[in-house]
C-alpha cells in the first residue's frame, strides 16, 4: 500500500512537472494592435489548428493602452510580436536585439491624405496627423528630405481630428484609416493622396520578431511557430471569406468597434501588400535591400545612431 502511494505520488510529480514545462514553452504572441484583419493569418493558424499540428503552443494576447506590444516584449510578457521594419530598426538601435522570424509585408502601406483638395507636397508647414504609437518614421524622413516642415500632431487611433478640420492632412494606412476615411465620405484621388510606395519609399512593414535571447534558446519552437503562421496566411489568401469569419470572431471577442465591410477591405489590402512587386509572389522574407534603404534613410535623418544591417535582424534556422 505504501509503495502504491509512493508510486502515485511520483506519477503526480511527473505530471505536474511536465505540465509546468509545457506551460513554459507556450509562445505568447502579441500583435502590435487590437484585433483586426491585419493579423488574420495568425488567427487562422490558431483556429484551424496549424499551431497545434506543428507541435507548438501559442496564445494570442492583444496589447492594451497601458501595455503596448513592445512593452510586453521588453517585460517578457510575450515572446513574439509584429513590428514594422522601421520600428524594429529603432528598437535594435535602442539596444534590444531582435530576430525577424517571418516577414509578411512586402510593400509599404502608408499614405498621406490631404484635406481641402490640396497636394500634400505643396502644404509646407501643414498640420499633419501621426500615430502616437509610432509607425511614421518614413513620413518624418520624407518631410525632412523635402523640407516640408510639417507640424506633426499626435493621434491615438481614429480619424476624428482629420474629420473635424483640425488637420491639414493625416497619415493613414492603406488597409485601415484610408478605408475609414472613404466610409466617412472623404474623396480620394491621385492629387490628394500621396502613396509612399510609389515615391521611392517602398519599405516593408509587418514582420514577426522575437528577442534574440529568447530565439537562441528556442530555435526549433520559433521555426515551427513561423512555419505555422505562414501556413495560416497562405490559407487566408486561398479562403478569404472563411478567414474573414475567423477575424470577426476575434473582433467580437475583443469588443472592437468596427464592421465586416471595413475588415473585408482590410484583409484584401493586407493580402495584396504581401505580394512582392517584382516577383509577384508571397515571399515571406525580409529583403536586404529594403533593410538597407530604411536604415540609411533613418540614419541620415538622425533617427538612428548607426545603420542597422540585415544580418543583425535575421538568423538562419
Amino acid at each position: 500500500m505504501v509503495r502504491m502511494r509512493y508510486g502515485l505520488l511520483a506519477a503526480l510529480v511527473v505530471c505536474v512537472t511536465s505540465w509546468g514545462l509545457a506551460q513554459d514553452k507556450t509562445i505568447v504572441f502579441t500583435p502590435q494592435w487590437t484585433a483586426q484583419a491585419q493579423f488574420a493569418g495568425y488567427y487562422v493558424a490558431e483556429a484551424k489548428g496549424f499551431y497545434r499540428d506543428a507541435g507548438v503552443k501559442v496564445r494570442i494576447e492583444h496589447p492594451s493602452a497601458t501595455q503596448p506590444a513592445m512593452t510586453r516584449l521588453r517585460n517578457k510578457q510575450c515572446q513574439a510580436t509584429t513590428l514594422q521594419l522601421c520600428q524594429a530598426l529603432e528598437t535594435v538601435d535602442e539596444g534590444i536585439h531582435l530576430v525577424n522570424i517571418l516577414q509578411t509585408s512586402m510593400n509599404n502601406a502608408m499614405v498621406i491624405v490631404s484635406a481641402r483638395g490640396k497636394d500634400p507636397l505643396t502644404q509646407h508647414g501643414a498640420r499633419v496627423g501621426i500615430w502616437s504609437a509610432g509607425f511614421g518614421q518614413l513620413a518624418i524622413c520624407m518631410s525632412l528630405k523635402d523640407h516640408l516642415n510639417y507640424e506633426w500632431i499626435r493621434f491615438a487611433q481614429n480619424i476624428n481630428l482629420f474629420l473635424s478640420g483640425a488637420l491639414d492632412a493625416t497619415l493613414a494606412m492603406s488597409y485601415n484609416e484610408y478605408y475609414q476615411l472613404v466610409q466617412a465620405g472623404i474623396e480620394m484621388n491621385d492629387k490628394t493622396v500621396y502613396r509612399f510606395c510609389d515615391h521611392g519609399y517602398n519599405v516593408q512593414e509587418d514582420g514577426v520578431y522575437m528577442t534574440r535571447e529568447y530565439y537562441m534558446k528556442h530555435r526549433d519552437q520559433a521555426q515551427r511557430f513561423a512555419q505555422a503562421s505562414r501556413k495560416g496566411w497562405e490559407w487566408a489568401a486561398q479562403h478569404p471569406d472563411e478567414a474573414l469569419d475567423i477575424v470577426m470572431q476575434y473582433v467580437d471577442k475583443e469588443h472592437i468597434a468596427t464592421n465586416r465591410v471595413l475588415q473585408k477591405l482590410m484583409l484584401k489590402e493586407i493580402l495584396r501588400l504581401q505580394v512582392d512587386r517584382e516577383s509577384k509572389k508571397r515571399e515571406f522574407r525580409l529583403r536586404p535591400d529594403m533593410v538597407q534603404q530604411a536604415s540609411r534613410l533613418m540614419f541620415d535623418n538622425q533617427m538612428l545612431s548607426r545603420e542597422i544591417t540585415y544580418e543583425e535582424l535575421v538568423s538562419k534556422f
